[in-house]
């Protein structure tokens, strides 16, 4: 504190002050002084992560309906959560395309799919050949031919017949195995992969 032509003036100066304070503490105190500053700054670096952790863990899913030539784009997972209007819009879009029965599509059906074109590296498209499907036309492909399981994972809406625009489907098919989370078949003359979330298994 000074006085320069009449008027009082007041200078602080940090380091100095912060080392009067230190200068009053014992060496537990001090030690307890860091330990707190250090866990101020590991609280605030571990927030500012788990917010961008969340902002970045968006799940988009692409979609063609190779039967009813419509597309989806979606975000159907944000911020921690499944959004329940994009679950409804799927629901819609991987509805039996022959009867238009409407099923609750497995959102884990959605992850599994979602995680293999990521491990992919793929911004692709998923071209739909078939995904829920009605009892009644369980059983009229069922008549048309024997490889049609009578307890398909299509009725369930944990199934879904898929290629990836992007990439060869016996690559999509070896990443889908790679999971480890269903069943995977591979179609080679029609192209396409089957994925379910049942029981592991291939075919």
């Amino acid at each position: 504190m000074h006085s320069t032509d009449g008027k009082m003036q007041v200078s602080f100066n940090v380091p100095k002050f912060s080392e009067a304070i230190a200068s009053t503490m014992n060496g537990m105190q001090q030690r307890l002084l860091v330990l707190l500053v250090s866990f101020g700054l590991v609280a605030a670096v571990a927030l500012t992560l788990r917010r961008d952790a969340i902002a970045a863990d968006a799940r988009r899913l692409s979609f063609y309906h190779t039967h009813t030539k419509e597309r989806l784009d979606t975000i159907f997972f944000k911020d921690g959560e499944y959004i329940v209007s994009a679950l409804e819009d799927v629901n819609r879009f991987l509805a039996d395309f022959r009867t238009g029965d409407v099923t609750v599509i497995d959102p884990k059906l959605l992850d599994l799919i979602y995680e293999i074109r990521e491990s992919l590296g793929s911004n692709g498209t998923y071209e739909v050949i078939s995904a829920y499907r009605s009892p009644t036309t369980n059983r009229m492909l069922r008549n048309r031919s024997k490889g049609v399981s009578k307890n398909s994972q299509h009725l369930l809406g944990t199934a879904i017949d898929v290629r990836l625009d992007d990439v060869p489907t016996k690559k999509l098919r070896d990443a889908a195995l790679a999971m480890k989370k269903g069943g995977v078949g591979y179609y080679r003359i029609s192209n396409f992969v089957h994925i379910d979330t049942g029981p592991v298994r291939r075919w």
